[in-house]
């Protein structure tokens, strides 16, 4: 991932300049940075990077 540093007059201008950037990526590119994100959340974590474990609960239908 290629940084750029940027300096703004306000937050607003950096907002908007953050709304441009991640308007401008492709459904594909921005899937890529989501799985980037994850990746490096669960490493820094120490977890595994498996998946998620399912959680299922039975609850029986009562007869009416």
């Amino acid at each position: 991932m290629e940084r750029d540093v940027r300096i703004f007059r306000s937050f607003a201008d950096a907002e908007r300049a953050d709304d441009a950037f991640y308007a401008s990526l492709t459904p594909q590119q921005r899937v890529d940075l989501l799985l980037d994100l994850i990746a490096a959340y669960t490493e820094q974590l120490g977890g595994s990077s498996e998946g998620l474990a399912g959680v299922h609960r039975v609850i029986p239908l009562s007869q009416s």
